[in-house]
């Protein structure tokens, strides 16, 4: 259901974003860990301490899509994707995985990205960015939900106020 629909053509939908909100969206400094722009490092700040977050782009099956994971860097050089930290700095947080998206698809043009929340409370989180930011400056992507169906997916473009179990991202 997802195989076709990727043509690789390339803009910059968060610049644009930037653009067109009245309020400045900050982001942590994002440092590529890979020459590939395949992980991105940054440090959240905030009143829970300093903790090292990686946004890891992983390939699927489908060598078009790309699976987007994101969480804090643990010791052992692994992922936790399922931690809180509560370090009040969500906003900021998402802003920076958001800026590693638009590095990840200015490299590679013709990947989309696939992404969805540990829980129902992360995938409510990133509906709610999504439809705060993106849809209304949404030139640069195309954002599509995508819902359960069997064993494929239900993909359809990004409505504002549905629920989704997960979401695409591509270039126009």
């Amino acid at each position: 259901m997802l195989q076709g629909f990727m043509d690789g053509s390339e803009t910059g939908l968060f610049v644009e974003i930037k653009k067109r909100m009245k309020i400045e969206i900050q982001e942590y400094q994002s440092i590529p860990t890979s020459g590939q722009a395949l992980e991105f490092s940054f440090i959240s700040t905030g009143p829970k301490g300093a903790v090292k977050k990686i946004v890891q782009f992983i390939q699927t099956p489908n060598p078009e899509i790309y699976n987007l994971a994101f969480g804090n860097f643990l010791p052992d050089g692994t992922l936790d994707d399922r931690v809180r930290n509560d370090n009040k700095d969500s906003n900021k947080v998402l802003a920076t995985v958001a800026t590693a998206v638009h590095k990840f698809t200015s490299r590679y043009p013709a990947r989309a990205v696939f992404f969805a929340g540990t829980t129902k409370e992360r995938t409510r989180l990133y509906r709610m960015a999504i439809a705060n930011r993106f849809v209304e400056s949404n030139a640069d992507f195309e954002i599509f939900g995508l819902n359960v169906d069997g064993l494929d997916y239900d993909v359809e473009p990004f409505l504002k106020d549905k629920n989704y179990f997960a979401f695409l991202v591509k270039r126009k």
